[in-house]
């Protein structure tokens, strides 16, 4: 992934956060810090788990993008930021973190099933780590499609280099197909059927 793209998908992650803080009236502090552990909570975790040096901590543009996304979010109107546009712009986000996140594990070693589960971790820790210290329901607590969609895209990024497609285009397609069933369910609220015990 190039390093804009990258620092973009950080970004658009920071902001879920930042106006998470923002929306429940919390201080500037709190907004900072939910914008820096929603961008780069999934990816530190992932790091920590199959041994690489934490990526934000060495990359000097990654905190400095977290804390300018906390500012917008702070200082522009709450009505700038209803409507779809950021969720479509995070499933963008999700799609392109799930591959990214499978595509460095696979680069350290890792068998395809945990590197697809690097992957999922890649693009939703930090979502639920943010929801967790919001005190709302995560997204592993909600039917909606969300970690399924991490989990397409970090399937299909594993899976077809082993089939034959080149890298670049297996990337490209996992991406787009994790964006496609997030903005799918996005539309059209699809969600997962829920566990029903028999009465």
């Amino acid at each position: 992934m190039p390093p804009w793209l990258d620092l973009l998908g950080t970004a658009v992650f920071a902001l879920t956060g930042a106006l998470l803080a923002a929306r429940l009236g919390q201080t500037f502090v709190t907004c900072a810090f939910f914008a820096l552990i929603t961008g780069v909570g999934g990816g530190s975790v992932r790091d920590l788990l199959i041994g690489a040096p934490v990526f934000w901590v060495r990359d000097p543009w990654v905190a400095p993008v977290c804390l300018a996304v906390a500012l917008l979010a702070w200082f522009t109107p709450h009505r700038w930021w209803d409507g779809k546009g950021l969720e479509w712009a995070d499933a963008a986000g999700l799609g392109g973190y799930a591959v990214l996140g499978t595509a460095k594990a696979v680069a350290y070693g890792l068998t395809p099933i945990p590197a697809v589960l690097m992957g999922v971790i890649t693009g939703c820790v930090g979502g639920i780590i943010r929801d967790v210290l919001a005190g709302r329901p995560s997204i592993l607590m909600r039917p909606e499609l969300y970690v399924t969609a991490a989990a397409l895209a970090a399937g299909l990024c594993a899976v077809l280099p082993l089939l034959g497609v080149p890298m670049a285009a297996a990337w490209v397609i996992a991406a787009a197909a994790g964006f496609a069933l997030r903005g799918a369910a996005i539309r059209w609220q699809l969600a997962l059927p829920a566990y029903r015990a028999d009465d």
